[in-house]
C-alpha cells in the first residue's frame, strides 16, 4: 500500500486541531476510520471515550492554545510536534503518533506529554 504522505499530515494536523480546540466530534466524524486505539492510559479506546475526554478538556480549559512545530510521515504513521499553552500558564511539549489505515483514517493514536521547564541545562528549546 502507497501511503499520501502530505495528505496524512494534513489530516493528522486537522484531526488534532479540530478535537483540541473544541469539535472532537466532527474531528472523529472526518478523520477517524472504522475503529479507534488509544495508548493514552488515561483515555479509554474507541472514538467515544476520545470525544469524551476532549469535550471535557474543552470544558475545563477552554482558552488552551497549540501550536504545530512539525509533521514527519512515514508509511502509515505520522508523528505531531506540538507546543501547548494552557490557561494556568503552564506550557508541555508533546509528541502524537498516528496510524493510518488504507483509506487515509487514523485508527491508532500514541503520545508522550512534557511540562516545559523554566530553565534548561543546555538553554535549547524542547521543540
Amino acid at each position: 500500500m502507497k501511503f499520501d504522505l502530505q495528505l496524512n499530515k494534513q489530516n493528522a494536523i486537522a484531526f488534532y486541531k479540530t478535537a483540541y480546540l473544541g469539535e472532537p466530534s466532527k474531528a472523529v466524524e472526518m478523520y477517524v476510520g472504522p475503529d479507534y486505539i488509544q495508548h493514552n492510559p488515561v483515555v479509554a479506546d474507541g472514538k467515544q471515550a476520545f470525544i469524551d475526554y476532549f469535550c471535557e478538556m474543552q470544558r475545563d480549559y477552554p482558552n488552551k492554545t497549540i501550536e504545530f512545530v512539525r509533521a514527519i510521515a512515514e508509511g502509515d504513521l505520522v508523528a505531531l510536534h506540538t507546543h501547548q499553552k494552557w490557561p494556568d500558564g503552564d506550557e508541555y511539549v508533546t509528541m502524537d503518533f498516528f496510524r493510518f489505515d488504507d483509506n487515509g483514517k487514523i485508527v491508532e493514536h500514541w503520545d508522550s506529554i512534557q511540562e516545559i521547564p523554566a530553565e534548561t541545562k543546555n538553554g535549547n528549546l524542547m521543540y
